[in-house]
């Protein structure tokens, strides 16, 4: 992303730090704010961005309070405004319950310091929230079969770790659907993590928000990766185009080519759309 105009950038996940890196190389008129929930990877970023020292500032703090940021920072005019949804690929490294590949204990917070965790929604939630959150948040068509279990097996035990809630799972499956390329138990997850970190209504605010603190000409990029956030995405810039605030510049998303895959195959359900401020 070269040639943005001289002002502030708002890096609203900035994760460890990739994203808001080539921006500060390529644009050395920009500065730039980095807002993440997570304080491992303020430090990663922090480690990251070290070569840019002056030209950058990290703040603890979720997207959706991004107008709070921009104005403590004073930050204008605000040319940018990039969004990638989701766990970056570090924090699953990290031993939060992610993922379920590994025995971990199933927290699943980005924010450490926030007091609900995947432990608390499996064990406690009543059958019929948990079978909505699997349903509106993981799109799981086996949901009632999924929440069934888990209710039956917390009865006699309370689940612990992500490897015995993804087994849970995987036992609710079809047995002729158990093998397939995507684990039985990755939408729940999804679901449960979406409910931890409340992560689509924050979607939506943060948004907004940054819509309207962007100055005119600004850009605003939102990378997602399922269809969830895409459809937020896409909904929200619609919704501002037809106030007469954005201009669209992508018709259809962004998706990464086959190259990209293959050097990062996270990427691979990647969407970005990207929108201009008029």
């Amino acid at each position: 992303m070269k040639n943005l105009k001289e002002g502030f950038f708002i890096d609203a996940t900035v994760g460890g730090g990739g994203h808001s890196y080539l921006i500060l190389k390529q644009n050395p008129n920009v500065k730039l704010i980095g807002i993440d929930k997570d304080d491992y990877a303020l430090n990663v970023a922090q480690e990251k961005l070290k070569e840019f020292e002056g030209r950058f500032w990290l703040v603890k703090s979720s997207f959706k309070d991004i107008d709070k940021v921009v104005e403590k920072f004073n930050a204008k005019p605000v040319v940018g405004v990039l969004f990638d949804f989701g766990v970056s690929h570090f924090q699953l490294k990290l031993p939060r319950g992610f993922s379920f590949q590994r025995e971990e204990p199933l927290d699943m917070r980005m924010d450490t310091s926030s007091s609900l965790t995947a432990y608390e929604v499996v064990n406690f939630y009543p059958e019929h929230h948990l079978l909505k959150i699997l349903t509106d948040y993981g799109e799981e068509r086996f949901a009632k079969r999924i929440v069934k279990s888990i209710v039956d097996y917390r009865r006699k035990k309370r689940i612990e770790t992500t490897k015995e809630l993804a087994e849970i799972v995987y036992k609710s499956y079809p047995p002729n659907l158990r093998h397939s390329r995507i684990h039985p138990a990755t939408k729940t997850f999804q679901a449960i993590r979406i409910e931890v970190n409340n992560e689509l209504k924050e979607i939506e605010e943060g948004l907004e928000k940054a819509i309207n603190i962007t100055d005119k000409e600004g850009l605003i990029l939102a990378i997602s990766f399922h269809s969830l956030e895409d459809r937020i995405v896409k909904n929200t810039f619609k919704k501002y185009k037809e106030l007469k605030f954005l201009e669209i510049l992508t018709k259809k998303p962004i998706t990464p080519k086959e190259d990209e895959i293959e050097e990062n195959p996270a990427s691979r359900s990647a969407k970005m759309r990207v929108a201009r401020r008029i």
